[in-house]
């Protein structure tokens, strides 16, 4: 194998002209042979038994030579870009150079998109807005009702339904007097306002009771499924059985059932203390990724638009992963929201783009400021993180491997340089709207004596 030429293109991007030798392409023929040959009929020759010049004659010299270029060029072009020091992104365009392809071997052209060369601006002393944390007595309260809705329970009630109740259900959804697929369900508990149903549904639900039946008149959405949308349609709904939902009361009784804690007063202060922890850690990753964003701003890089796309495709697995989790097929979403793959795509970009420009940014700190870590900093960031996950080191060792740890390491310690240096700003004050004035207490005057 032998480098011709390396030409930068626009774009970082570089096409590297690559020569095969006859040596090694005898040998990826050679290859190819031994790999069809008992693919290949001969007259008088038991499959696989016949010569390679028997076929060659038989068939062409060239027979081979289509299987001998796919299996000698991947090896090549790793070669190539390995002995021209390039740092590749993505995958090559390649094109045979004249068509020439024979005894002598043959030469192709690889196109590719390199890591672009990254010009930093001004990373240290950067200033951003870093919010300031306050947690208030409404804030603790919101918190351990919500610590008190989950303890919720449901309770059957007589009487009619309101809206927050649960209505246990049979449902049959007719189209002129025709039962549709989907549209028919027996038990059904639905929480009256949660908006779980077709938009009208569950308001016509409040004010029946238990054994009460009624036919109830819907227009489904105009983005609904292709069958239904836009259409009107009849649901025979009947009413089984009304729950309502208890919560507990907030007292010492409740801070022992959902707590270590004896009294309200202990879960309100441990509340708060985390309520105030979780901020300040939002506060802190906010303020961050406002300085990332200065940082990467700032840069100066030729980027490929392939690292933006791969980007993009990114976002999109995650974003996937997210529903699957959620127990939502990607497909059904897609066909609910009117999505698909290239809106996804395109919607992404600019969000990708900024991502790809604070990578760039952080790469070229850590290279401006000579970062590097050492295997005893590797060690300690697996312990911390088989604490955190709950997980046996070695264990979590067989999942995540050294260079991914290092290299989240070099990442912390580059954005501790940006942040270490940083200014934090105060949130700019809320202007008073236009005929707005500061409410002051009246002066008392006091009475003169008679």
């Amino acid at each position: 194998m032998n480098v011709k030429s390396v030409e930068k293109l626009e774009k970082s991007q570089v096409a590297v002209t690559v020569e095969v030798t006859a040596e090694e392409f005898e040998a990826a023929v050679q290859k190819a042979y031994l790999k069809m040959r008992n693919k290949i009929s001969v007259p008088g020759f038991r499959p696989g038994k016949a010569p390679r010049k028997m076929i060659e004659k038989l068939y062409g010299e060239g027979v081979f030579y289509s299987d001998a270029v796919d299996a000698a060029l991947p090896d090549a072009y790793t070669q190539a870009i390995g002995s021209s020091g390039l740092d590749v992104v993505g995958y090559p365009e390649v094109e045979i150079v004249d068509d020439q392809i024979g005894k002598d071997g043959f030469t192709f052209k690889a196109t590719v998109a390199v890591y672009p060369e990254v010009e930093l601006g001004q990373y240290k002393g950067v200033s951003a807005v870093k919010e300031e944390v306050k947690v208030t007595a409404d804030d603790v309260k919101e918190r351990l009702n919500q610590m008190a809705e989950r303890e919720a329970r449901l309770v059957s009630v007589d009487r009619k339904v309101k809206k927050g109740d649960t209505a246990v259900i049979d449902f049959e959804g007719f189209d002129n007097g025709v039962a549709f697929e989907g549209g028919k369900g027996e038990n059904h508990e639905l929480e009256i306002g949660s908006g779980s149903f077709v938009p009208g549904f569950e308001d016509q639900i409040i004010g029946m009771k238990a054994g009460e039946e009624k036919d109830i008149d819907i227009i489904f959405p105009e983005n609904y499924t292709k069958d239904l949308a836009g259409k009107q349609v009849v649901f025979h709904v009947k009413v089984n059985e009304v729950k309502e939902k208890q919560t507990p009361a907030l007292d010492d009784e409740f801070a022992k059932d959902v707590s270590e804690f004896e009294t309200l007063k202990e879960l309100k202060d441990d509340t708060k203390a985390k309520i105030t922890a979780e901020r300040e850690q939002s506060a802190k990753i906010a303020f961050e990724n406002a300085l990332l964003e200065k940082v990467a701003g700032d840069i100066k890089a030729d980027i490929p638009e392939v690292m933006i796309e791969e980007q993009c495709r990114r976002f999109l697995d995650e974003f996937k992963q997210r529903l699957q989790a959620q127990g939502i097929p990607y497909d059904q979403y897609c066909k609910m929201t009117g999505m698909d793959e290239a809106r996804f795509m395109e919607d992404g970009r600019e969000p990708a783009v900024r991502q790809v420009k604070m990578d760039l940014a952080i790469a070229a700190i850590i290279k401006a400021e000579n970062l590097d870590v050492t295997d005893e900093e590797i060690e300690e960031k697996y312990k911390s993180m088989a604490e955190q996950y709950g997980m046996e080191l070695d264990m979590l060792k067989k999942y995540l491997d050294a260079p991914t740890v290092r290299n989240q390491l070099l990442n912390e310690k580059a954005i501790a340089v940006v942040v270490d240096s940083a200014k934090a700003e105060k949130p700019a004050k809320a202007e008073k709207t236009e005929g707005e004035e500061e409410k002051k207490p009246a002066k008392k005057t006091a009475k003169k004596a008679a």
